[in-house]
């Protein structure tokens, strides 16, 4: 008999919404949605709207997550809520004497001082997961690039370059995603992603970054309760590895007119890989068959029920993380992104957002052992 497991979802606006869309796919696999909280009402009656239409039970609906933590009713926890409200809610939800598995949104809080109390507060309930919601990695042609490095195909890796160029952030529930104060800053909030598949690729870890940025044409004639939105929308950002390698992400948030939203390139000492979103192509050539030797490859997951915002890769993180609550029960089970993950993802971009700042090269030893 398969293993049910309970989700409640704190924060059900966009993001929210699309965790419900795809633990609707899941139901084969055990999960069942049984409640959401959020203090938004438009955003609770849109969630149990789209829950009627999937056909999950009746709802169970709060308007905060410490009430969804007393109703028994759940085994995980979505944290899908604002940036800025993740720690409080992590640490209600590490420190609870229930234990709820928690599946929480990126970036893991929006300060390094926050996300360091969270892994220090989960180090002392090792009967529950965190897994961090830096969901790039399951993106089919990502994955496959991914594999490819990790086959050693391409040799030792030297440098990784990243370059997003999209559409501007989208409107949000009381426009929070507009200042720093709520987000941690554009490198924070939007770029962790890329920070992290960094990490992936270099099989390194993260010394000094050097960054420059600025608001050039996004949100400059937009007010908030008089205030101006401060998030940057295009930087440059280059991230020293402590095995030599570098990164290098290249962001524009007022480039609709792209053929790919994501081009990553990654290059080793034998050879050359790149992937491209939503194109869902990957390329790999060698230094000694050149150019005429490069080879062109699709990539697909047929694991994939639902496409979603995100290219299937919400799903796929959906089921490993399945996976790995199921397999706690015998103590096999451990998150594919783990907290160090979040937290190191996070401090990349806050570095990168001091140095635009401040005009410098910012150590990561800095910002850990300062924020």
């Amino acid at each position: 008999m398969e293993t049910v497991v309970r989700y409640g979802i704190v924060g059900v606006g966009m993001m929210g919404r699309e965790h419900i869309v795809n633990l609707s796919y899941l139901r084969s696999e055990g999960a069942v949605l049984t409640s959401v909280a959020d203090p938004h009402p438009p955003s609770l009656n849109l969630a149990v709207d789209l829950a009627l239409s999937l056909q999950f039970p009746p709802l169970q609906v709060f308007k905060g997550h410490r009430e969804l933590l007393e109703s028994g009713l759940c085994d995980v926890v979505v944290v899908s809520s604002p940036n800025m409200t993740h720690f409080e809610i992590l640490m209600d939800i590490i420190k609870h004497p229930r234990p709820h598995h928690v599946l929480v949104e990126k970036p893991l809080c929006t300060t390094v001082q926050d996300c360091k109390k969270v892994v220090k507060a989960a180090a002392k309930r090792p009967e529950i997961l965190v897994q961090v919601g830096l969901e790039y990695r399951y993106m089919p042609p990502v994955a496959k690039l991914i594999e490819i490095v990790q086959s050693g195909t391409i040799g030792q890796i030297k440098m990784v370059s990243i370059r997003e160029h999209r559409f501007p952030f989208l409107v949000k529930v009381n426009n929070w995603n507009r200042f720093n104060a709520n987000t941690g800053g554009t490198l924070v909030e939007k770029c962790c992603h890329f920070f992290d598949l960094m990490r992936l690729f270099t099989v390194a870890n993260p010394v000094r970054v050097m960054a420059s940025g600025s608001i050039d044409v996004n949100h400059k004639d937009e007010i908030y309760d008089g205030k101006v939105p401060d998030i940057i929308d295009n930087a440059y950002v280059i991230v020293e590895f402590n095995n030599g390698s570098r990164g290098m992400l290249d962001l524009c948030m007022f480039a609709e007119g792209s053929k790919n939203e994501q081009e990553i390139s990654v290059v080793g000492d034998i050879g050359k890989g790149e992937a491209f979103v939503p194109e869902s192509i990957v390329r790999v050539g060698s230094r000694s068959d050149g150019r005429p030797g490069v080879i062109t490859v699709e990539a697909q997951d047929k694991r994939i029920k639902y496409e979603g915002l995100h290219h299937g890769s919400s799903y796929l993180e959906h089921l490993d993380f399945l996976a790995a609550v199921k397999a706690q029960s015998s103590s096999d089970g451990s998150p594919a992104v783990d907290l160090n993950d979040g937290l190191l993802s996070v401090a990349i971009g806050v570095a990168g957002q001091l140095s635009i700042k401040e005009g410098r090269f910012v150590t990561i030893d800095e910002v850990l052992s300062a924020y």
